[in-house]
């Protein structure tokens, strides 16, 4: 086989086993319950009259939802399969870069394939709430995957085009573009005298932007210190306060820039350093101190240095600490075997870490996801989506009441799987809190509300519905009320004189 067959067919073995490894591939799961809303609200404008204002404290900061939406218009492709697409992309590309920079630094393709083997491990970047994959389309892995291409760019001498492309990832996914924005622009700065005074300008216009954002745009009100109430509700979500770390989660955050100093303090001592190297270790470090400037203002409890959790800055020094890990082997290391035994023992540490990564894939997919397929590229045909089948086609204007967890619980949202407004869905409500302290607040009151959802009463869930304007209630048992539809597992019924009854389903 020629070297582009093999590199097709290595990005083929890539994608099944970051797959496999991320328990397979599904559609409407995780942050989709955001995302998949976003775009919907754009392809109907009557959808969502009552939580637009809760999905447009995120969405207010986005260009994704709406390039998407365009694309679904103009091509007429569905959504579903769109994200799909989007999301063998993302993986796609992801592989791309990783060869692009190993073809860089490595001297060897087998050092190559072992960084390619070892990005398919997934796993979670310590107390970032991100995950270096996902088992459904998130924006931000496609801004990832474009990131990594703009430091394949930059080391490979072209400037331009690796701010290019950090741009296109601002369209995906804002501030994991921010942080690969400050990796190259430092790096740049550091390694290309040419680039000083050109990233000079663009920091002022950055800063110009920034200031316009905070004092008149999309950022106005942001600066202020987030209170016991408001704070109290994102309790759960602890990797958004780094102050409450331990000294084990400062160690494995910051042994990566230790790694990363430590091994080009190796390259360069053994003259394999390329000379644009040193202004990637500057860029991670500068990406560290922003981290750190930043933990000390969330400690002052500022809301919008909490809001840009950039914890997540570590997800840029974990790949570059495997970017580097991989080359330990490769025969440019001093200390790696040279010639025929070099080559031996890289060919049997790709296979070795495949065999993980095909071992660890298959567990997953059959023990945590037992039954499921390894790609759902549609909503799975359970009760849950046939209630939700039901529920989209009442008026859009329905405002629904179901299980506070139900996206966790049966799968999907009702806000992905129904398209109605939802009284509450904990998970997403409660990370889109951070956001602004009226969702905060809204969504503790919904949260205290519905306390004992599992022993609800007839009584109570009415009165809900006149507190709130709810029309339907989704509920697993039976209740005496006014039902609208029912199949094996759910029931819904009318909880407002207008909403039109239907035929059960026995």
């Amino acid at each position: 086989m020629n070297q582009r067959m093999v590199i097709a067919a290595g990005g083929a073995l890539f994608c099944l086993l970051a797959i496999l490894n991320s328990g397979g591939y599904r559609y409407g799961i995780g942050d989709q319950a955001f995302y998949v809303p976003a775009v919907v609200q754009h392809l109907n404008p009557a959808l969502f009259p009552r939580d637009r204002a809760l999905l447009h404290v995120q969405d207010q900061f986005m260009t994704f939802d709406k390039v998407t939406a365009a694309v679904v218009k103009t091509s007429g492709i569905s959504l579903p399969v769109l994200s799909f697409l989007l999301y063998l992309l993302s993986l796609a590309l992801l592989f791309g870069a990783a060869v692009a920079i190993g073809r860089t630094l490595y001297r060897s393709w087998w050092t190559v394939a072992l960084l390619a083997a070892l990005l398919t491990l997934r796993h979670r970047i310590t107390q970032t709430g991100a995950n270096s994959l996902e088992a459904y389309f998130q924006p931000r892995m496609l801004a990832f995957a474009l990131g990594l291409w703009a430091v394949a760019a930059y080391l490979r001498g072209r400037g331009a085009l690796a701010l290019a492309l950090v741009a296109a990832a601002f369209v995906m996914h804002p501030t994991t573009a921010v942080w690969f924005g400050v990796w190259v622009a430092t790096a740049l700065a550091v390694s290309d005298r040419s680039w000083r005074r050109p990233l000079a300008g663009l920091a002022v216009i950055a800063a110009v932007v920034c200031v316009w954002m905070v004092a008149f745009g999309p950022l106005r009100g942001h600066l202020v210190t987030m209170d016991p109430r408001w704070a109290s509700v994102l309790a759960g979500k602890d990797y958004i306060f780094p102050f409450d770390w331990t000294f084990t989660f400062w160690a494995v955050n910051l042994g990566y820039l230790a790694l990363i100093v430590t091994i080009y303090f190796f390259r360069d001592r053994a003259r394999v350093a390329t000379p644009r190297e040193l202004g990637l270790v500057a860029g991670a470090c500068a990406l560290v101190c922003m981290f750190l400037v930043s933990s000390a203002l969330m400690r002052a409890w500022l809301a919008l240095a909490l809001q840009l959790q950039t914890s997540r800055v570590f997800w840029m020094l974990d790949l570059f600490a495997s970017i580097y890990l991989a080359w330990l082997v490769d025969p440019s290391a001093r200390f790696a075997r040279s010639g025929q035994d070099s080559t031996h023992t890289q060919k049997i540490l790709v296979a070795a870490v495949i065999a993980i990564a095909a071992a660890r894939g298959i567990y997953v997919a059959r023990a945590e996801h037992r039954g499921s397929p390894i790609v759902a590229v549609q909503l799975p045909a359970t009760d849950w989506t046939d209630a939700m089948s039901w529920i989209s086609r009442t008026p859009p204007s329905s405002h629904v009441l179901a299980d506070p967890g139900h996206a966790w619980k049966y799968g999907t949202s009702v806000r992905v799987a129904g398209e109605r407004d939802v009284y509450l869905e904990e998970v997403k409500d409660v990370a889109l809190a951070l956001y602004s302290r009226d969702v905060a607040m809204r969504v503790l009151g919904r949260i205290q509300d519905a306390a004992g959802f599992d022993s609800i009463t007839p009584e109570r869930a009415l009165a809900l519905a006149h507190q709130y304007d709810l029309d339907y209630l989704v509920i697993d048992h039976d209740m005496n009320l006014p039902l609208a539809y029912r199949n094996a597992q759910f029931r819904i019924y009318a909880l407002s004189p207008v909403s039109p009854p239907a035929l059960s389903k026995q």
